[in-house]
């Protein structure tokens, strides 16, 4: 198995002005976090409301998502790293989940970051699921339209046990990070319900990503205090 893990981290803030701090670091944090040791990959995105794609910003909800070579570089960074320290510090919660990758298709900015691990059983319990998304402009106004009819098995389903709309540019690269009970209750929404058939068959039919990425997790520790 690869030692390789990635690391998705909530951060959620409450006052006006640590609002805006956070929304300031979607440009200035960059330089902290493009010199960090051991770490792979990273994306700091925001957050929309709701629990899915959404065109309406959450400003209380960022996002850090990073690959590591190992368990142990990031357990430093966490420990040590004065960027995650003023996040700490201007945040109300601070959620971090550790993760090993199962499967991964597709792309992010033209590769893909996670190593698969065909070892670990698919069948797990929970499941962590990201799937991410560039939109074409030209679709933008049809992938839009149809988003809320293919969230609506989200509501009331009952082995869901969470989901954030995330992305780094409001409407047009987005991203789903949703946890589930087990890869069954995420294969009944992802292939069953009628709504999210749908949606898949639309995105096969229309092609209106430029790229993208579907990838499962298998979560094995967490820090902080939960945000949903």
């Amino acid at each position: 198995m690869s030692n390789q893990i990635t690391t998705i981290t909530f951060f959620k803030f409450n006052s006006f002005s640590s609002k805006f701090w956070a929304l300031s670091q979607m440009q200035f944090a960059h330089r902290f976090l493009e010199k960090v040791n051991g770490q792979l990959f990273y994306k700091l995105m925001g957050s929309g409301r709701g629990n899915g794609f959404s065109i309406w910003p959450d400003f209380s909800v960022y996002a850090l998502l990073q690959v590591w070579d190992t368990e142990k570089s990031a357990d430093e960074f966490f420990e040590t790293a004065k960027i995650i320290k003023d996040y700490q510090r201007r945040s109300e919660k601070k959620y971090t989940i550790f993760c090993r990758s199962i499967s991964s298709h597709g792309f992010w900015n033209e590769q893909n970051p996670f190593v698969q691990n065909p070892e670990l059983d698919d069948d797990v319990s929970p499941i962590l699921v990201l799937t991410r998304a560039t939109i074409k402009w030209r679709h933008l106004y049809k992938f839009w339209k149809y988003v809320p009819t293919s969230y609506l098995p989200l509501k009331g389903n009952s082995g869901l046990v969470y989901s954030k709309g995330v992305g780094e540019w409001p409407m047009v690269q987005m991203a789903t990070i949703s946890q589930w009970k087990n890869s069954e209750a995420m294969k009944q929404f992802a292939y069953q319900s009628k709504e999210h058939r749908t949606a898949i068959k639309m995105t096969k039919e229309v092609k209106w990503y430029k790229e993208e990425l579907f990838a499962r997790f298998k979560p094995f520790k967490t820090l902080g205090e939960n945000i949903f």
